[in-house]
């Protein structure tokens, strides 16, 4: 698997990765989801390089996570809005920050707290199956080839020569 061709393979999470999985396409999520939309505010809040920044925004547009808005003619300048693409990364975004306050956190204690405005009460993100509702851990879960997984022949080897791989159960 080359780097460079995450988005090619038949794998969600590397064709995510693909997407986001560099430091800088993250925290300009969490700057999104924290209500950021310009240019200059993103580089203030991250401390970011205008080129690093530039190319970062460019590759979310490209993927349909972010949509690029003017909002100034002259000089032209744009906002950049989550698309609902990029409103379906909330969850990995809580995700990564419940996993850090539980590892990550120093004596101060977690950095932001996160208040659900219909009950009021501070929470932590948790993931439940979509079918029966019951929180969800890794070796409660089997994981078994999809439709868009490589097909493998009799000969135990995928259409482009990798061996075939075998139903996964989580650890």
């Amino acid at each position: 698997m080359k780097w460079d061709a995450l988005e090619e393979e038949p794998c969600s999470l590397a064709r995510t990765v693909a997407v986001i999985g560099d430091r800088w396409s993250l925290l300009i999520l969490r700057e999104c989801f924290l209500r950021k939309r310009r240019f200059e505010a993103f580089q203030s809040s991250l401390g970011i390089t205008r080129h690093l920044l530039a190319e970062r925004l460019k590759k979310l547009v490209r993927f349909g996570v972010l949509r690029r808005i003017p909002y100034q003619e002259a000089p032209k300048r744009y906002e950049y809005i989550l698309t609902q693409k990029g409103l379906d990364l909330y969850p990995v975004i809580m995700s990564i920050v419940n996993w850090g306050n539980i590892h990550m956190v120093d004596a101060r204690g977690r950095p932001m707290l996160h208040e659900h405005k219909n009950c009021g009460k501070m929470f932590d993100p948790v993931m439940v199956c979509s079918e029966c509702g019951e929180p969800v851990i890794a070796k409660a879960v089997h994981v078994h080839p999809g439709p868009g997984a490589r097909k493998a022949p009799a000969g135990g080897k995928t259409e482009d020569g990798a061996k075939a791989k075998k139903t996964v159960r989580a650890a």
